[in-house]
């Protein structure tokens, strides 16, 4: 399980964008990365009254967000001291609960990066596969990646229907 130290990036990654496990301190900023990668990030992907229900499924409160520590392994991805991704792992589960990047900061590798870490601590853990259920936003990213599609789901927000896929990756601790 990670510790507070901060995780090796990458050399991919900007040098700037540092990973660690999440403290309190981060769960506010975590509220405002899911708020606007909902909002501004899934855009061209979701209605914006979609994505109004799904920004209010979670509370724009660091509290909540700070509960959810105690409930998921979370990984952060920190700029300037400040958390601008972060990944929920679910390690008893093999599920990756959430993955949330700032939207001005995707395509720089930082969900990708958390993504890498949270493989590497289930394997440490003795898990040797992953799921999620993706957005549309995430899909294609993660076929790239190697996952693989088990279905399209549907899921209700507040009246609202949002199209999600249910994917699986197989772990090993050799990439190919």
């Amino acid at each position: 399980m990670p510790t507070t130290d901060e995780l090796s990036a990458p050399e991919a990654s900007p040098a700037r964008i540092t990973y660690r496990a999440a403290l309190a301190r981060d769960a506010a900023d975590q509220a405002e990365v899911f708020y606007h990668a909902v909002m501004q990030g899934a855009a061209s992907h979701y209605a914006l009254s979609q994505r109004r229900a799904w920004a209010n499924a979670l509370p724009r409160e660091a509290s909540a967000w700070a509960v959810r520590h105690a409930l998921y392994t979370t990984l952060v991805a920190v700029c300037d001291g400040r958390c601008v991704g972060f990944l929920e792992l679910d390690i008893e589960g093999g599920r990756i609960e959430t993955l949330y990047v700032w939207p001005s900061l995707t395509g720089r590798g930082i969900g990708t990066t958390l993504l890498i870490h949270a493989e590497r601590i289930l394997l440490e853990q003795g898990v040797d596969r992953v799921e999620i259920e993706a957005s549309e936003v995430l899909f294609d990213r993660l076929l790239r990646r190697g996952w693989e599609n088990r279905g399209e789901q549907w899921v209700e927000r507040s009246g609202e229907s949002l199209k999600r896929y249910r994917l699986e990756k197989r772990l090993s601790a050799i990439e190919t």
